[in-house]
């Protein structure tokens, strides 16, 4: 054979060969490879952007792994340093923006808020509800990414690129597995609540009404339930029993013709409320009076410190008695003297509406020189308050009832109020004292004299 024939046949059957595969390849994959009338195979083009499952889920995890910060328990107060984790606000999976309250600690005084310092999905809850944390302890894991990787993972299938004169498609087996694969995001398996229809028990002798008369509705039961006690709830109490082993105690009492304060009340509220959006009841014009008494007589304004000292005040906080969900507690409004009634009324109200919802904080409830404690608004007649230490007094106000009094000789029936202070005897006199709620009559009983004390 000739050189140029040798050639010849050299240069001619690897194109036969590049035919017989293509021919090949289209009949196997025709998805993937066609045979134009140039005779070579194309291969479609994908997307750049497309990931394998397989290699995305590689991806979401080295991500995880990565880009995961915990929240930790934040400062409380200078006398806090743990408390009991009460709730947690969001559960593993949930996506949380910045700044957001995850968790609830309960402390001795107040609830405080864990809010999160970067935005992200929850990925692992570090502690249980009910159990103590401390300042600066991990609570709440989150992924910073999860978002991203979720939106990633949700995106609509690739794209195949036809090439011009080729009117094969991918098999549709092939585009049903990659949209499984990438479309479907994944789900939190639900619990499914099934109803149980129970036959209705059938009545006893004892639940079936006779003719001697109706049958009480109540069942009795020997069930006991045991809850443990809040920190609140417990420091209340290590509270008052210390003021009760500590303070000298004793209450005195006195009633007060309520007629003047609620005459002044019923000609001022609306104006008050259209002016000051606040409603003017009873505990401004008797926190006025107390104010007003206070001035007179400094020792109940006064507490003893180190067993052997005694703190006179220039000023006076009050501590407003309110009781929440979770026990009681005394949030302060500072500098009560220069107030006006209407600017009491304001203070109160502010103080019980974050005390209601929970967001009091340490400078709300620190400090406070006197307490009154307005049982009447539950219905009480009258009662002997126990002190707040390291406070000498506390006031209680009652409710106010119709009573026959004697007035200039005449019977008349009155709005009556008793009022009781109890105090330090180590301190107060029991002059000082009476003299103390004598005052706070007369002023009630005489609201126009407070103008010109």
């Amino acid at each position: 054979m000739s050189s140029r024939a040798a050639h010849h046949l050299r240069g001619c059957y690897p194109r036969a060969l590049r035919a017989t595969s293509a021919l090949y390849m289209s009949s196997r994959f025709p998805s993937r490879c066609a045979l134009p009338s140039t005779g070579r195979p194309v291969v479609f083009s994908q997307k750049k952007n497309w990931q394998s499952p397989r290699l995305q889920q590689f991806s979401a995890s080295a991500l995880h792994a990565a880009e995961t910060k915990t929240i930790c328990v934040p400062p409380m107060a200078e006398s806090i340093s743990e408390g009991v984790l009460a709730t947690f606000n969001r559960q593993v999976g949930d996506f949380v923006e910045q700044d957001e309250e995850v968790a609830s600690i309960e402390t001795d005084k107040i609830d405080v808020a864990v809010n999160t310092s970067h935005s992200g999905t929850i990925t692992k809850l570090l502690v249980n509800e009910g159990d103590t944390v401390t300042v600066g302890q991990a609570i709440v894991e989150i992924n910073l990414e999860e978002r991203n990787a979720t939106s990633q993972s949700s995106s609509p299938p690739p794209q195949v690129e036809q090439a011009s004169g080729s009117p094969e498609k991918a098999t549709p087996r092939l585009q049903a597995s990659i949209w499984e694969a990438r479309s479907i995001p994944s789900q939190k398996p639900r619990k499914e609540i099934t109803s149980v229809s129970t036959p209705t028990p059938l009545a006893t002798p004892e639940s079936v009404p006779n003719s001697q008369g109706p049958v009480s509705a109540f069942q009795g039961s020997r069930s006991e339930t045991k809850v443990k006690m809040s920190r609140m709830r417990l420091r209340t109490a290590e509270r008052l029993k210390e003021s009760q082993n500590t303070a000298a105690f004793l209450t005195t009492f006195n009633e007060v013709d309520m007629s003047q304060v609620m005459m002044f009340r019923s000609q001022n509220k609306d104006d008050v409320l259209q002016k000051h959006g606040v409603k003017l009841g009873f505990m401004g014009p008797v926190a006025r009076a107390s104010a007003l008494a206070l001035r007179e007589i400094p020792a109940i304004n006064a507490s003893i410190e180190n067993e052997d000292t005694i703190v006179f005040r220039d000023y006076i906080d009050l501590s407003v008695a309110v009781a929440t969900p979770k026990g009681l507690v005394t949030p302060v409004l500072r500098n009560m003297e220069s107030r006006s009634i209407v600017e009491i009324e304001q203070g109160i109200a502010e103080l019980g509406k974050k005390a209601r919802d929970g967001k009091l904080t340490m400078d709300d409830l620190t400090g406070g020189s006197f307490t009154i404690s307005n049982s009447g608004i539950w219905g009480s007649l009258f009662g002997t308050p126990i002190i707040n230490i390291p406070q000498t007094a506390v006031l209680g106000i009652y409710g106010i009832q119709q009573r026959p009094v004697a007035i200039d000789g005449q019977v008349e029936v009155r709005p009556m109020m008793y009022t009781a202070l109890t105090y330090d005897h180590r301190l107060v006199d029991g002059r000082e004292a009476v003299t103390f709620l004598t005052l706070v009559k007369k002023y009630l009983e005489n609201p126009a004299s407070m103008l010109i004390a």
